[in-house]
């Protein structure tokens, strides 16, 4: 399906956003792969391959940063065809800690909607404005922009507010998106992942690990990321996939 297309993938030196860049270039697609400086994008490049993957340092709040990616993107390959977002963090801390006497830090909690909401929206909009640039194909489609969200949106568990406040902005962001740029032939929709096995994750116990595979009702385990990026396909291969979230997540339902 990525075959002859050109992709923008932000956070794409590690996790979902490596299984998705992978899975581009795999299928004979070419890849401006944005991830911060301090990242592996640049050594990702070249053991997926050169010729297919140019690692442009970026950080997804620097509207600087964003507008010389994309700038790259039309450069070395001229067009662009596929935006996929991926570049988030997190944070984990209760509102208040009774226990401790601790109150969230509105710093931390401003900094995970900088660049997990602010962050998507700064490469959407940026990415979409060469995307308009394409000629329209058979169906009057120019481009596909595809966020990253979490369940979290829907579930947000103790601790989780800063995360899941900026991932359920996501979630919000997806439908004007898509009526925005209708007009123009591009759609937009959200992936919203359960529990993966992402470098975040792989940093617990091993211990901690087995236990939350156990918490997926089927199949229970975690998430591959290449399963991830499976899904990103099918939505850049279905036309009618426009203005929604698709929550990919073996039916998990976070509790409290």
């Amino acid at each position: 399906m990525f075959k002859g297309l050109v992709a923008l993938v932000s956070g794409g030196a590690s996790g979902l956003g490596r299984a998705t860049v992978e899975r581009v270039a795999r299928q004979g697609g070419r890849v401006v792969l944005c991830d911060l400086q301090s990242s592996q994008g640049s050594k990702v490049a070249q053991e997926i391959g050169s010729d297919r993957v140019l690692f442009v340092p970026t950080d997804v709040t620097s509207p600087g940063d964003v507008e010389g990616a994309v700038a790259a993107c039309k450069e070395q390959y001229g067009r662009l065809d596929v935006a996929v977002n991926c570049a988030g963090i997190g944070t984990a801390a209760k509102v208040y800690n009774h226990n401790k006497g601790t109150i969230h830090s509105f710093e931390d909690f401003m900094r995970v909607q900088t660049v997990n909401l602010g962050g998507t929206f700064n490469v959407t909009r940026v990415a979409v404005s060469l995307m308009a640039q394409n000629t329209p194909d058979s169906q009057g489609q120019r481009g596909v922009v595809v966020n990253t969200a979490s369940i979290a949106a829907f579930d947000g568990q103790m601790g989780q507010a800063a995360y899941a406040a900026s991932k359920g902005g996501i979630v919000g962001l997806t439908l004007p998106l898509a009526r925005d740029l209708a007009p123009i032939g591009i759609r937009v929709c959200t992936v919203a992942p359960g529990l993966f096995r992402t470098p975040l994750l792989e940093s617990l116990p091993e211990k901690v690990q087995t236990f939350l595979a156990k918490t997926v009702p089927f199949p229970p385990r975690l998430g591959d990321p290449s399963e991830f990026a499976q899904l990103v396909e099918a939505i850049v291969a279905n036309p009618m996939m426009n203005g929604e979230t698709v929550r990919v997540d073996g039916a998990l339902r976070m509790q409290a």
